[in-house]
């Protein structure tokens, strides 16, 4: 059966680098112009949690498609959607990252992508926005959403 293999981003150069899944946590060089690229965010199962002054490391230089749930403790469907986010952060470890974000303690990020209601999510990709979802989606309709960043 052939080994597992994760795409990843390089933040220097944004080409995309095939790390073989018995590297994972190692510290390998990107193909094209020999940048370190950490491999040990392939190995994160869980939402990262995204700040103001975190936002711009964690989901613009991030070497993954980033998913960014925009949501408040104090609503409904945000707390209706917490655990397939958690269980999607756990089965796209190493493809996509996961990530969330409190609006109401994070309002440069909220005001920057002009976030009205929650929750809202935001696709990222090569540092760039692909795409806002907004209301409460069923995990189906998030995986059909994520489905053209979901590489192998």
């Amino acid at each position: 059966m052939p080994q597992q293999s994760y795409i990843i981003r390089c933040g220097s150069c944004g080409t995309r680098n095939r790390i073989p899944g018995n590297r994972v946590g190692e510290t390998a060089r990107c193909g094209r112009c020999g940048a370190a690229v950490n491999t040990r965010v392939l190995t994160i199962g869980h939402p990262v949690v995204v700040t103001d002054a975190n936002f711009h490391d964690r989901v613009i230089l991030s070497p993954l498609p980033v998913l960014l749930d925009c949501w408040a403790p104090w609503c409904g469907p945000c707390q209706m959607m917490e655990p397939f986010m958690n269980e999607l952060a756990a089965e796209w470890k190493g493809r996509i990252r996961v990530c969330k974000m409190n609006v109401d303690e994070n309002p440069r990020t909220s005001n920057r992508f002009h976030i009205q209601s929650i929750p809202t999510l935001l696709v990222f990709d090569g540092g760039q926005l692909r795409n806002t979802l907004a209301g409460a989606l069923p995990k189906h309709g998030i995986v059909q959403a994520m489905s053209p960043y979901l590489r192998s």
